[in-house]
């Protein structure tokens, strides 16, 4: 039976009319000072403890339960003597008067007591912000129970409810659903870590099935961590139903982008069109692929940039894969030289030229050909091989270099425009000739 507000302002009235006659006690002010002198020393002690402990050579030697539990302790130094010197206090005085007048400080000691256990378990997860939520989430639980307050805390949290689609939602409830549901994806987030592991030491895979792979499981464990949570709190999945089309549609209108991304990002697993390690160019962005996600893919520059390109685009717009199907690459340039140059020697200079390079391949010899008598010069086109995109540029510009030392040594000439001015009728003389190079 859901509790009226009367019985809770009833209940909140009880309870402050207990405090008022424990702290109308003399009793209270002894242990709230020894309290205050305990938090004093443990804080002085932790103070101590970490300027003479070094974190990283801690217990070093000692199995790996010790080791984490020794800098677990480390940690909460103060929290620990805090806590031992709660329980020394406690049984002096349970020796030397009645048990209910050390009362605060038994409940001290236990509070620091449950907040050490909570460090302690929680300190094997790595998100920061999940060890906050959950240790203040069992320490409150913990803190009721000790006061003995936690069954009127459940029945007071699960007497407001709400009723949607024959679902009754209450505080309690969420909170059951909460707690539950971050464990189950804990454990889903660390069973998808390990298969990640074992999935990407396989050499009988490829990397696009690899992530294909991985993403899937994700996805299924996530789903089956959700289904768990909510049937381990009572909660009928087939009452879902009318929020879950609620929810399908807003999918379907507010994250068609998300959504459009993702199946983009299953299509390219599944064609194998692009994967990681690959070296592409789309748009303005040319890079290799290190990594392909849910929503994007992420391609390095080289220059310490990453692109995080939608995986939309690759479906809908030009992609140039340089590594498809076959890692050799065909290097251009284009260079020009003057009419008193013999373009047959000309050609057979860039040609060695090419040859010479060590990245060029020996089983495709460089080509040279002319393109074009044009008004500033022979144009030229010079194309070889190398085995592998990576570092292009830098290969064409070492062989345009040694292309004009060779140039230089022939004699052989680069045309660039020039153009004459003839000034007539100014101040200048008619014979003047000013000559604009660009």
């Amino acid at each position: 039976m859901d509790m009226s507000w009367k019985d809770v302002l009833e209940s909140i009235q009880m309870a402050a009319r207990s405090v008022g006659a424990e702290v109308a006690s003399p009793w209270f002010y002894l242990q709230f000072g020894i309290i205050l002198a305990a938090a004093g020393l443990a804080y002085a002690a932790d103070t101590a403890i970490h300027a003479r402990v070094n974190m990283s050579t801690l217990a070093s030697r000692w199995p790996l339960p010790l080791r984490h539990f020794a800098r677990v302790m480390v940690t909460s130094a103060s929290t620990a003597v805090f806590a031992v010197l709660m329980v020394i206090s406690r049984i002096v005085m349970w020796h030397a008067t009645w048990p209910s007048r050390s009362y605060l400080i038994a409940v001290s000691a236990k509070l620091a007591l449950a907040w050490l256990v909570i460090r302690l378990v929680t300190s094997v997860i790595d998100n920061a912000f999940i060890v906050k939520l959950v240790s203040i989430a069992a320490w409150v639980v913990a803190a009721l129970s000790i006061i003995g307050q936690l069954d009127w805390a459940a029945d007071t949290l699960d007497s407001f409810a709400v009723v949607v689609g024959g679902l009754r939602l209450t505080p309690l409830l969420l909170i059951k659903a909460g707690a539950v549901l971050i464990l189950a994806l804990w454990l889903s987030n660390i069973a998808s870590n390990f298969i990640d592991g074992q999935i990407t030491r396989s050499t009988d895979l490829t990397p696009s099935i690899q992530v294909l792979l991985v993403k899937i499981i994700r996805i299924g464990l996530m789903v089956v961590a959700v289904a768990i949570a909510l049937s381990a709190v009572g909660i009928n999945l087939s009452a879902l139903a009318v929020l879950s089309g609620a929810v399908g549609v807003g999918i379907g209108f507010g994250l068609q982008k998300i959504v459009a991304n993702f199946i983009s990002g299953i299509i390219l697993l599944v064609d194998k069109s692009v994967k990681p390690g690959d070296l592409v160019t789309i748009g303005d962005s040319q890079g290799r692929i290190s990594a392909m996600k849910t929503r994007y893919i992420s391609v390095a520059a080289g220059d310490g940039r990453e692109f995080l390109i939608p995986n939309e685009d690759l479906v809908t717009q030009k992609v140039t894969n340089w590594t498809y199907t076959d890692k050799n690459t065909l290097v251009k340039i284009a260079f020009a030289a003057n009419y008193d140059a013999n373009p047959r020697q000309v050609c057979k200079l860039a040609i060695d030229t090419a040859a010479a390079h060590a990245r060029a391949l020996k089983g495709k010899p460089p080509n040279c050909i002319l393109n074009e008598f044009a008004e500033l010069g022979m144009k030229f086109s010079l194309t070889f091989w190398i085995a592998d995109p990576d570092g292009m540029d830098n290969v064409k510009s070492d062989v345009m270099l040694a292309l004009w030392d060779a140039f230089k040594q022939q004699g052989i000439k680069v045309p660039y425009p020039v153009r004459e001015l003839r000034i007539r009728g100014a101040a200048l003389p008619v014979e003047s000739v000013v000559e604009i190079s660009s």
